[in-house]
């Protein structure tokens, strides 16, 4: 509150820090105040007459309003943003949420999940991969794919982006993947399968003094063919291709220390409609 708002509150005049004088309620001459008060009556009648004009041209706004069928007036519709009501995930195994609805919000909810997990970190290393893709992937294609991502992140693959056999960084170092959704779209859907793109921006890169591969950001959506099975969404396959990305900004890049220690310290997020 501002000076001159105290002393517009406590009867003052805005701004010039003066207190308004209340006169006292007498009048001294009898004839003048019957004057006034016959003006005051007047100025009472014309300010209903106002108002009930007032009251009939807002009436008949508000009809015309209402009558309205243009879309762009009524603004876009929230529901593309806007939280489903449908039950929260469950906490599955590996640090993946599992138990999604039935429903085009749950198979969004599992999409998006299921992205994080398919451009982790945990993915390379192959004591863990085993259990990711018992987990989001359908019964009847996790040997196809066990062996197609056991090929695609060889020693010689995680060697040259600085890891070991294991996927582990050289000490010193921290390696980084981790995606976030920026948003997801349902292409297909029924109660059996569905289609779903998910678009995310995403950090990778090794975080060290010496690393040849510094961390970097990437946009890229991932589209997941999805199949109800076992009582949950499974991903049946998918596809990545780049984009949609913004304009660069113009923010300094940051040390690998600062890096390390943000990729530590912030952990990720669960993704539900």
């Amino acid at each position: 509150m501002s000076p001159g708002d105290e002393h517009e509150a406590s009867g003052g005049y805005r701004g010039t820090g003066r207190t308004r004088t209340r006169l006292p309620d007498t009048d001294p001459y009898g004839g003048a105040r019957r004057g006034r008060s016959s003006s005051r009556s007047l100025v009472t009648v014309v300010g209903v007459v106002v108002l009930l004009i007032a009251a009939i041209a807002f009436a008949n706004r508000g009809g015309d309003d209402s009558a309205s069928t243009d879309p762009a007036a009524s603004g876009p519709d929230p529901a593309t943003t806007a939280a489903s009501g449908e039950r929260p995930v469950g906490a599955g195994a590996n640090g993946i949420p599992s138990g999604f609805a039935q429903s085009e919000q749950g198979a969004q909810s599992a999409a998006a999940n299921y992205a994080v997990a398919l451009v982790s970190a945990e993915i390379l290393k192959p004591a863990r991969r085993t259990g990711i893709v018992q987990q989001i992937f359908v019964a009847d294609k996790q040997a196809e794919l066990k062996t197609r991502f056991d090929q695609s992140y060889s020693k010689r693959f995680l060697a040259d982006i600085g890891l070991d056999a294991n996927g582990n960084p050289r000490a010193g170092s921290t390696y980084v993947s981790r995606t976030t959704p920026m948003g997801t779209k349902v292409t297909e859907f029924s109660d059996s399968s569905a289609a779903v793109e998910v678009w995310c921006t995403g950090l990778y890169g090794t975080a060290g003094d010496k690393s040849t591969s510094p961390v970097t950001s990437d946009w890229f959506t991932l589209t997941l063919q999805l199949r109800w099975a076992e009582g949950d969404w499974k991903i049946d396959s998918f596809a990545q291709k780049d984009g949609p990305a913004p304009v660069p900004g113009d923010n300094q890049a940051s040390g690998a220390d600062e890096m390390s220690k943000a990729v530590e310290e912030y952990g990720g997020f669960t993704y539900a409609r």
